[in-house]
């Protein structure tokens, strides 16, 4: 099952963001669930949230690895979606 995570950072959080980084992207290769990724950019062009493709078992399974995720243990995010999404192109 395909899930979309959609996060937008709490404003002034660009600094939690780079501080995290290197473990966020740890963990994704760690989990191995991840199939596409990027931060979400503002009109500044800086980082200010998130979207990542899951290919995982459930939802449950979504939302046990977005809650592990590093940048959502650093309170990173105002919100996060989740979202079952079917790959066309």
């Amino acid at each position: 099952m395909l899930i979309a995570l959609i996060a937008k950072d709490k404003a002034g959080h660009l600094e939690t963001r780079k501080s995290n980084r290197d473990a966020h992207l740890a963990y994704i290769k760690e989990t191995g669930v991840v199939t596409q990724a990027g931060p979400l950019l503002g009109a500044d062009a800086q980082m200010c949230g998130s979207l990542v493709v899951l290919d995982v078992a459930d939802m449950a399974a979504a939302e046990a690895w977005a809650e592990q995720d590093p940048y959502a243990k650093a309170g990173l995010f105002e919100t996060v979606e989740l979202i079952q999404w079917n790959k066309v192109i």
